[in-house]
């Protein structure tokens, strides 16, 4: 064995001044006796070459952890995409046998965790203790998983419980607390503005794309375009709410031809910004088709207009939602909305960010957010937002999502995109349906967000005052500047909220 406590500098390496102390302050000649004992053993050897056994640095960088996330979880947010329901039609109520309402099952029901494993399903009436039974190990093969892990801070800052390690009766007291909690509306106020510290929400109402009204105080309109792309004949609307030939007839417009339609899209998209919406949004056609929206002559998309889908082949019927995209990316610059489109997770085959460069490219005056960094893709999303930083800078990202999605895979997002892209191109959101997943996914973010800031401190490429102020970017200022009007509608700084 080779006597390493020999070498130069091995003692400086070993013995560091927490160990030094530690050790009573032995003078050279014992620092050097110990270094030699110790390194002969080979398995401690090869612990030092693990940075995290300094005292010294876990300590510094755990301080800094905890100052970061202290001053993120004081910032009054902007989440820039979420689908809160009105209070009376929100997902997951259920009849149980105190009545209509939510509880444990309707909360994890319409959480993302069921795309890991489905939930023993609720029976009308059901007690309980019954479908606990049942349910109570579905989790063990989920535990290491987000879809899993994002919800237990609301159980445990909300409610006070361990959800990994609950006892029947503790569940059974869940479930009612949640029950009455959800006997009032204030139960959301609460946990969304002063519990999540979020002080206004965009909110995609895809269960209602033209009715331009909000129902939280704290909501923020968005109009979510992505049925408009199907308009092609009357016959492609099942669902009225989706049907822009409704508003038409509302409206007594004619719609005869393709420059009819256009005018149509033209008129909904100014009454939806003259109801206070602030941005477009597509967020449901990655979930059936490429985003590859390639540039068609308007005769192409004319040929197409007013004829049923049985007479039209696939490449008919892209080629008119490739055109109806463009177009309403060039009104989305015309009346100035911000135009959120879905990317990644959802149709996996032809979602990758990098499909919209050309449309991105060709519409220069459009702001375009990409929704939830693009996952699994998040570095081409990195790569096309850098590639345009230097033309015509109209992409930003948006993480909602994503750290519910994969906590890991959002580290290394956020570190790589502040790497490459100006630190005002970033924002976030909960992308949940209920306050006790928009309080887990906003607390997510922020230990996503302090983690990577933290370590970029402690390496030495950012300063505190630096880090706090990305930090604020990405929770708060960036929206305020992607989207100027919600200067607008902020309220913090000047009253409490009033109860809905």
């Amino acid at each position: 064995m080779h006597d390493l406590g020999m070498q130069p500098g091995r003692t400086q390496r070993l013995l560091t001044p927490e160990w030094k102390e530690l050790l009573g302050g032995q003078p050279n000649g014992m620092e050097w006796m110990i270094n030699r004992r110790l390194l002969s053993l080979a398995g401690f050897w090869a612990l030092l070459a693990l940075p995290a056994v300094a005292p010294g640095q876990v300590k510094s960088q755990d301080t800094l952890y905890r100052q970061i996330k202290a001053y993120l979880d004081s910032i009054p947010a902007i989440d820039t995409h979420d689908h809160l329901r009105p209070f009376d039609r929100l997902q997951g109520y259920v009849q149980t046998e105190r009545g209509l309402g939510m509880n444990l099952f309707g909360l994890i029901n319409t959480s993302y965790y069921p795309r890991i494993k489905p939930l023993t399903p609720w029976k009308p009436e059901e007690q309980f203790r019954a479908w606990w039974a049942e349910v109570k190990q579905n989790f063990d093969d989920a535990r290491a998983t987000t879809f899993y892990r994002y919800l237990l801070p609301a159980f445990r800052d909300l409610y006070g419980v361990d959800f990994g390690q609950l006892t029947d009766e503790q569940a059974q007291d869940l479930d009612r607390r949640i029950f009455e909690n959800y006997k009032d509306p204030q139960w959301t106020y609460d946990v969304v503005t002063r519990r999540a510290n979020i002080e206004l929400m965009l909110i995609d109402p895809y269960w209602a794309k033209f009715d331009f009204r909000t129902s939280y105080k704290f909501g923020v309109l968005v109009f979510n375009v992505s049925s408009l792309l199907r308009g092609f004949h009357p016959a492609e609307f099942e669902d009225p709410s989706d049907n822009p030939y409704r508003l038409a007839a509302q409206w007594h417009l004619p719609v005869n031809s393709l420059d009819d339609y256009m005018a149509l899209l033209d008129r909904i998209c100014q009454e939806a910004k003259t109801a206070g919406a602030m941005g477009l949004i597509d967020d449901d056609t990655a979930y059936s088709r490429t985003l590859l929206f390639e540039r068609v002559p308007k005769a192409a998309a004319a040929r197409v207009f007013g004829r049923p889908q049985s007479e039209l082949t696939a490449p008919d019927i892209k080629a008119f939602e490739d055109f109806i995209m463009w177009y309403l990316a060039e009104l989305a610059a015309h009346y100035d909305l911000p135009f959120q489109i879905h990317t990644g997770d959802a149709r996996l085959q032809g979602t990758n960010p990098l499909l919209l460069m050309e449309m991105i490219e060709g519409n220069p005056k459009t702001k375009f957010i990409l929704m939830h960094g693009g996952f699994p893709w998040v570095d081409e999303t990195g790569g096309l937002v850098m590639a345009e930083m230097s033309r015509a800078a109209n992409v930003w990202i948006d993480s909602n999502w994503l750290p519910t999605i994969s906590y890991t895979m959002a580290k290394r997002a956020f570190h790589e995109w502040l790497e490459v892209m100006s630190s005002n191109r970033i924002m976030w959101g909960t992308d949940l349906h209920h306050a006790e997943g928009i309080y887990a996914a906003a607390e997510m973010t922020r230990r996503c967000l302090a983690e990577v800031l933290s370590e970029k401190i402690e390496r030495g490429d950012l300063t505190m005052e630096e880090a706090r102020r990305i930090g604020r970017q990405i929770m708060r200022d960036n929206a305020l500047e992607v989207f100027p009007q919600l200067k607008g509608k902020l309220w913090k700084n000047q009253s409490q909220l009033a109860s809905p």
